[in-house]
């Protein structure tokens, strides 16, 4: 475990002490050729810091960008596998080997090559700012729960301490509070393992998603792909889990009247659609409410910028107002993280109780 420890601190370490600089002849050119300053868009703006990235932007300071790069990994079409850090395309300003980050379209913010003149996706594997913390935030429960289970195994029959006493209430919270009514007292056991991996998992990367410095700032929990792919594993676990009750209830609907099952299925159609229906909305509600949480709080910020334009001292006047906005947003939003996944992982325990539920 302390092995693990040193891992964590070397690798927070270089990674807050080894940031990327733009290519200073590149930049300090463009704006030499170009005096106009650039009208600030805020959708840009907003885009730009939901969205994920293939580097870990820190800050920029006129002229001069500060990330962290990290690794492209693309497969051509043409040119077969690649491999190059971030860093090669100078904030998206230059191409590496045919690859560029498209500043428009379709492909807007992703790597893509020009093949006959057309812009096209390689196939992308990179490792982006929302993997990266993804692997951050892994890394860091599985040090949590292994030192817990650790401290489990060791002091056995004794009061927790140190890490075990802080994690044991909110592990019975998920099991006296959600698994237990929504599943059955018979029948909860086997679902906590993934209970707790979706409970943990996404109010870290929810908690992580509003600290603006590195391991945070990476809007994980608001990539449609992840919810998705969240949303997957619950529809899985449920599909399989399924029993003769619970599939009777959406081909036959036990206590409708005939004529809504016969000859047109109507009620075992709109049943069926709920199967799905279901996952659906548990990968677009977190999807929903952790982007428009920072959306928010990017759009007090964009208010400084655009007052400014109009004039410096509305500029000085507003940020008072959206600096005050912003806190009690992030306030509220250490609130949101924690209710996004409660709902989560209570509506995922109750389609498996669903499932499961025997006929009465």
């Amino acid at each position: 475990m302390k092995n693990i420890h040193r891992f964590l601190l070397i690798f927070f370490f270089i990674a807050s002490a080894v940031p990327a600089f733009a290519s200073d002849e590149h930049d300090q050119h463009a704006h030499h050729d170009t005096h106009k300053k650039e009208k600030f868009e805020p959708g840009n703006f907003i885009m730009d810091h939901i969205a994920d990235a293939y580097d870990w932007h820190i800050l920029s300071y006129k002229d001069k960008h500060v990330s962290v790069p990290l690794p492209v990994i693309v497969i051509s079409e043409q040119s077969g596998f690649h491999m190059f850090m971030s860093s090669k395309f100078h904030h998206g300003h230059d191409a590496y080997k045919g690859f560029y980050i498209a500043q428009e379209g379709e492909f807007r913010g992703k790597v893509v090559e020009k093949i006959d003149g057309h812009e096209v996706r390689p196939f992308d594997i990179s490792m982006t700012k929302n993997v990266v913390a993804m692997l951050i935030s892994m890394i860091f429960l599985m040090w949590i729960f292994i030192s817990v289970a650790k401290a489990y195994t060791r002091r056995k029959g004794q009061a927790p301490k140190g890490m075990q006493s802080l994690m044991e209430p909110l592990i019975l919270f998920v099991r006296d509070e959600i698994a237990k009514p929504a599943i059955g007292e018979k029948k909860y056991e086997k679902y906590m393992p993934f209970l707790l991996t979706i409970f943990f998992f996404i109010w870290l990367n929810n908690l992580m998603g509003l600290v603006p410095l590195i391991p945070g700032g990476a809007n994980v929990t608001g990539n449609i792909t992840i919810t998705m792919v969240l949303a997957v594993f619950t529809f899985i676990i449920t599909t399989f889990s399924g029993n003769k009750n619970y599939w009777v209830h959406i081909f036959n609907t036990p206590g409708v009247p005939w004529w809504l099952k016969f000859p047109v299925p109507l009620m075992p159609l709109v049943e069926l659609m709920g199967v799905f229906t279901k996952p659906f909305v548990l990968m677009v509600r977190l999807f929903a409410n952790i982007t428009a949480g920072h959306m928010i709080v990017l759009a007090f910020v964009s208010l400084i910028f655009i007052f400014g334009e109009i004039s410096p001292m509305l500029g000085y006047g507003t940020s008072v107002i959206s600096v005050l906005f912003v806190i009690f947003m992030d306030m509220l939003e250490l609130l949101v993280a924690l209710i996004q996944a409660y709902v989560f992982t209570l509506l995922s325990a109750l389609y498996f109780g669903m499932a499961t539920e025997e006929h009465h």
